[in-house]
């Protein structure tokens, strides 16, 4: 295998990549720093259609902080020797101390994504600008061909280009959505209705409205309620948030719960019967989507504040709650037409300004893999297959790999997003993608066992008395 470089992939086209990245987020960036300096070398290119890396810069709210800790960043769990490592990051601008004496083990997001940014600006490899457009096997050469469009800062198309490599790692991530019954108005131009993806870029908007309704009971709508309620006047704030769920509920984060996102919890997930994976990931909502219970406190907090003087705050927290349809209201105003579906009734509400905390789905990559449809297999529900090191499940004649980062919630689990995994991925993935072990990874991570049948590894001696199978009698 040939050394990673940075040069620009159309200066040898014919030349073969060892992996090809699709898209660089924290996951493929992760990637990206695993696979830099292995012994032997991999040639590797990652190409972003946007013109530099960004996490998530909409819902940078000042305060608010990851929900997994720093070592959790793009490679120490893993690797905690890498240059790339959330603490050297620090010993390089000259904050280690700050940071030890700071004693935190959540960091602010913000920090998160300049860590992130000060490891995309120095990695070789990486390729901003550069929008894949296909993905196809070419059986001749035995080799992937990925077709890009270089892109302008303007956003105009450039040059195209192409690239073979014999491994593909999708890492395109996830894209907001927006309910059926809100997409009208949130496509309507200068109507007020905004994912909470882009709250940041219309804050004052909604500081400036006279009512502002958030809509969603995940972390994203937790943090910009209580945010909103911060900045607007006590006895005025006017602000509803309403949600699906039956109540604005905790994350899970006990130690014990913690564990399934854990690699022993992904491999057995993975070997669920699909039918029984489909049916869990649903009922595990609030292992992902529930609210941090710090964030809840301060919601509490800032509203018990309100009351000091007599009086409650003007503020409407309702669960339960569905968005049936809604319209506007001569041209200033949005009605939304809820429904509760525990009371089963209905009522009408008249706003100013939405926000749409209603989460992320995986970005479709339909057309982009148009060209390998023929080889892919797919689950009875139309859903690709992926097998446990995160490859796509390929006709046997593709000797090349096509690997996937956070599009496999449906086959590995609640830990797909989760950036707690990213590391263990990653390497994972290069493991499988060197045919070697650069990155030896533990045999056992979690101290529940998941099942009755339990995979022991070897180099692992079993703790105690193991648990006798039961026999019919």
């Amino acid at each position: 295998m040939t050394g990673s470089t940075g040069s620009t992939p159309q200066d040898d086209p014919d030349r073969p990549h060892d992996l090809v990245g699709v898209g660089i987020g924290p996951f493929n960036l992760s990637l990206a720093a695993l696979a830099h300096g292995l012994p032997g070398g991999l040639a590797t290119a990652f190409f972003e259609q946007k013109p530099a890396f960004h996490w998530h810069p909409g819902l940078l709210i000042e305060g608010a902080t990851l929900q997994v800790p720093f070592l959790a960043d793009l490679v120490t769990l893993a690797d905690p020797t890498s240059p790339w490592t959330f603490l050297n990051y620090l010993k390089s601008r000259e904050r280690l101390f700050p940071f030890y004496f700071a004693e935190k083990f959540h960091i602010q997001r913000a920090e998160y994504d300049a860590y992130c940014r000060w490891v995309s600006e120095r990695l070789p490899g990486l390729h901003f600008g550069h929008q894949v457009d296909s993905v196809r096997w070419n059986p001749e050469r035995r080799l992937f061909e990925v077709d890009f469009t270089q892109i302008e800062p303007d956003g105009q198309a450039e040059a195209l280009g192409r690239a073979y490599t014999r491994n593909v790692v999708l890492g395109v991530g996830t894209e907001p959505y927006v309910p059926e019954p809100l997409k009208p108005l949130a496509d309507a131009p200068g109507v007020p209705v905004f994912h909470s993806a882009d709250y940041l870029a219309h804050r004052e908007t909604l500081l400036a409205a006279g009512h502002v309704t958030v809509i969603g009971s995940g972390q994203s709508g937790a943090e910009i309620f209580l945010d909103l309620l911060r900045a607007r006047p006590a006895g005025a704030e006017r602000i509803h948030w309403l949600a699906r769920t039956e109540a604005f509920a905790p994350m899970e984060y006990s130690k014990l719960g913690l564990e399934h996102f854990t690699p022993d919890y992904t491999r057995y997930f993975h070997a669920l019967p699909e039918h029984v994976r489909g049916e869990l990931v649903p009922r595990q909502w609030q292992l992902h989507k529930g609210i941090d219970a710090d964030t809840i406190a301060a919601i509490h907090d800032e509203l018990y504040r309100r009351t000091l003087h007599g009086g409650w705050p003007d503020a409407v927290l309702t669960p339960g709650v569905r968005v049936r349809t809604a319209g506007r209201v001569a041209t200033t105003q949005v009605e939304l037409h809820l429904e509760h579906l525990q009371q089963g009734t209905r009522s009408r509400l008249t706003t100013d300004a939405v926000v749409l905390a209603t989460g992320y789905r995986e970005r479709p990559v339909d057309r982009m893999l148009a060209g390998l449809d023929p080889y892919l297999r797919h689950d009875s529900t139309g859903r690709a297959r992926v097998d446990e090191r995160y490859r796509l499940v390929l006709d046997p004649s593709v000797t090349g790999a096509v690997h996937v980062q956070n599009a496999e919630r449906h086959t590995h689990g609640v830990g797909a997003p989760d950036l707690g995994l990213a590391a263990w991925r990653s390497a994972t993935i290069l493991n499988s993608v060197t045919g070697k072990e650069p990155y030896p990874l533990p045999r056992r991570t979690a101290f529940t066992s998941f099942g009755l049948e339990t995979r022991e590894a070897p180099s692992v001696p079993a703790q105690g008395r193991k648990l006798t199978p039961l026999v019919q009698q």
